[in-house]
């Protein structure tokens, strides 16, 4: 059976060779015609904890790594922009 893979966007990187990626699908409803869009949370394996939150990943599905866990981060797509709303410091 060939591997999947899927391009989503890593929501978190909080856990140790963990992210969490967040594949979002557009379809045609079958009734409506209106383009509904669904996303879908995977946790990923990142063995050097290299990916950061926002980053664009594609992803590739192994044998099961833990109880959660049956995917594998495959590529950097594109990189996190920084952005002006980012906290600076630790106040209040």
């Amino acid at each position: 059976m060939p591997k999947k893979i899927l391009t989503g966007v890593i929501v978190s990187d909080k856990a140790d060779k963990t992210v969490t990626v967040k594949v979002e699908r557009k379809f045609k409803h079958p009734l409506y015609g209106k383009v509904v869009t669904r996303s879908k949370k995977y946790a990923a394996h990142d063995e050097t904890n290299e990916y950061k939150q926002g980053d664009r990943v594609e992803i590739l599905s192994v044998r099961p790594i833990s109880k959660t866990k049956a995917w594998k981060v495959l590529k950097l797509v594109e990189r996190a922009r920084a952005s002006s709303n980012e906290k600076i410091g630790g106040g209040a």
